[in-house]
């Protein structure tokens, strides 16, 4: 029988770890999840802290008290090695690639950390109050969104249109929100229902269940609730006790309750009404289907290593249909969405991994003693908030949203630890293990510091540039505002590609902002367009499969009077992407710049004008080359 690691007394560096581990959950969650790159310096340097000191916590364990690695960790290794490997040899993408793997990598390690180290009943309790504070909190600005202010988000920004009436709390997506609930409202709810709670226990669990539930109710999250309402009715089918037609009545028993509760809030709520019929008009899904489909083809093209990690959004341009205009990032189908990037390989070495730990839990099944965590009915319902954030997998990318890949991992290794037991405590550690993980701490902190932090940063810089010049686009301030817009968004991406020189898109937009210099200073177009041409060039040089970045090419060759070197550049672009709107805007405007091809021009527009009907800027166009056409 293991040793009873939760009666233990916590140490210092348990404690160090717990308040690292939830502090950085309180962060990231409230900064939008860590979707910002800004925010992922904060949170990146947080996880090296914590790796750092996991490993200098066993170099200065005492003699006798140090414990072997869990072996459910290992089981995840073998796929953050692969994933590595994909970046450095397969990925077309590779400063995607390496923000993938490091979402990847945090995730685990908060795993990792939490099943190792965050062992007594003390520090584990923190953890998952933790987990249920942030939760509390993100509801509570969740109402505040739903009640009072429609379009409010965090960090100052404004919800789009889509959301609007629909709560994310402190994330930028309702459905994120709704993940995070489903890891926990079950939990609370057992808790709420345990055998021998106290009525204090009861009432507050219970409070908490119903405000988390009340949030979930106000994400109006489709996905969330079909996966919320099957893992309730099957609950009893595989956890209940007694005879089969016990767990029958109960299975049935709950379907009703769901029923009655779905009910209830189509009736009651207009937007609920509105959004389930919209699914049935729409049979289901209308735009999931579409960006599963280029995930299931960009898996076909390469089934063993797929697509590249970080690709899909890129690889997805060849098989993007018609009238289909939108920029998906991710499948929206995490499963489809790690085939895709990863291949067969990668996906068999990570949910693999996950189903043999599954596995290995059930079979063991063997608490150390009777608190809280160990309890059956706990237990179970921590599975049922895993399964049921699982489910919505299907439906959605929240392995790719930092906050929620750190919850659901420290969910799992609560879990894990309880239901299979790590070995006996090991003897006298030497010396040199010791002076070992003192160098892999040092060397944790100066990869950190030396990569991951500047790779973070320098997407900081670019993606804030990037936005910039985005909102002047859509709000065409005045030039002396412009002039200011630009000068910032140069300074910011020159240090960018400074910091971070292997981030491509950071080269395409400094290209973007040369291209734009020539609406305020066209005498000094030919210099701009050798400027942009540059820059076009060492982003080509790092991913030619990216269509924006021949375009940039393409635009500054025709600023230097290129026009057929600029159709050269052209090209590429529509092979790559032979369905994206702004490709033929592009193409059909190089066209208008030739008076030999402007019947060619118009129907470039034509098509981009199929392939968008609302396109303004194609329509503008189209009305500038009739009146060229007709001067000619």
């Amino acid at each position: 029988m293991p040793t009873d690691s939760t009666s233990a007394r916590a140490s210092a560096w348990e404690w160090f770890t717990t308040v690292v581990v939830v502090a950085n959950l309180a962060w990231t969650t409230l900064c939008l999840g860590g979707f910002r790159p800004e925010t992922m310096i904060v949170t990146s340097a947080l996880n090296a802290l914590l790796l750092a000191a996991h490993l200098a916590g066993r170099a200065l364990a005492p003699a006798g008290n140090g414990r072997p690695f869990h072996p459910a960790g290992w089981w995840l290794l073998p796929f953050l090695a692969y994933a590595a490997a994909n970046v450095l040899w397969v990925t077309p993408v590779p400063w995607l690639g390496w923000r993938d793997w490091l979402g990847w990598a945090q995730m685990i390690l908060v795993f990792w950390v939490v099943l190792n180290d965050v062992r007594a009943r003390l520090p584990r309790t923190v953890v998952f109050g933790g987990l249920v504070a942030v939760a509390f909190v993100a509801v509570l600005l969740a109402c505040y969104q739903r009640f009072v202010r429609p379009d409010w988000m965090m960090l100052g920004r404004t919800q789009v249109e889509q959301f609007i009436g629909r709560a994310s709390g402190s994330f930028g997506i309702p459905n994120s929100l709704a993940a995070l609930l489903l890891l926990l409202i079950p939990a609370l709810g057992a808790l709420t229902l345990r055998r021998g709670a106290s009525a204090v226990e009861r009432v507050g669990c219970g409070y908490l269940t119903l405000t988390l539930g009340l949030g979930l109710v106000l994400t109006i999250s489709r996905g969330a609730w079909l996966a919320l309402a099957l893992v309730l009715v099957l609950w009893p089918v595989f956890a209940a006790c007694g005879s089969g037609w016990r767990r029958a009545g109960l299975a049935g028993f709950a379907a009703l309750g769901v029923l009655a509760m779905v009910g209830a809030l189509y009736f009651s709520l207009p937007k609920v009404r509105e959004r389930f019929l919209i699914m049935k008009a729409d049979a289901g899904e209308k735009t999931r289907p579409i960006m599963w489909r280029g995930a299931w083809q960009i898996f076909r093209a390469q089934p063993v290593v797929g697509g590249g990690a970080g690709s899909f959004n890129v690889r997805f341009e060849k098989f993007r249909p018609e009238r289909y205009q939108d920029e998906p990032l991710w499948a929206h189908n995490d499963y489809l969405n790690t085939l895709s990037d990863y291949g067969a390989a990668g996906f068999s070495l990570f949910f693999g991994a996950v189903l043999v730990i599954a596995w290995r839990c059930v079979r063991e099944r063997t608490p150390c003693r009777r608190d809280g965590f160990d309890h059956p009915m706990l237990a179970g319902a921590l599975t049922a908030g895993l399964v049921a954030f699982g489910l919505q997998l299907l439906v959605d990318f929240h392995f790719k949203i930092p906050a929620l890949a750190m919850a659901f991992a420290m969910v799992s290794a609560l879990l894990v630890q309880r239901a299979w037991p790590a070995g006996e405590p090991v003897g006298a550690t030497s010396s040199g293990s010791r002076a070992r993980d003192f160098v892999l701490a040092a060397a944790v902190l100066v990869a950190a510091g030396t990569y991951v932090l500047p790779f973070y940063r320098g997407e900081s810089l670019r993606y804030a540039a990037r936005q910039a010049i985005n909102r002047m686009a859509a709000k065409a301030p005045d030039q002396a505002e412009q002039r200011i817009i630009l000068t910032r968004a140069r300074a910011d991406l020159t240090r960018a590609g400074e910091i971070a020189p292997g981030n491509a898109q950071t080269w395409a937009d400094l290209a973007y902002v040369s291209a734009l210099w020539t609406h305020l200073e066209p005498a000094r177009s030919v210099e701009l367009g050798c400027e942009a041409e540059r820059a076009a060039d060492r982003a080509l040089a790092l991913s030619p499969i990216v269509p924006e970045f021949w375009l940039r090419r393409g635009v500054a060759l025709d600023l230097q009077g290129r026009w057929s070197d600029a159709g050269e550049a052209f090209i590429p672009a529509l092979k790559l992407a032979p369905a994206s709107a702004n490709v033929w805007f592009y193409h059909a405007f190089h066209l208008g710049l030739n008076p030999s091809t402007l019947e060619l021009a118009d129907a470039a527009a034509a098509f981009c004008l199929h392939l968008d009907p609302g396109n303004k800027q194609t329509q503008k166009l189209r009305q500038q080359l009739a009146t060229s056409g007709h001067g000619r």
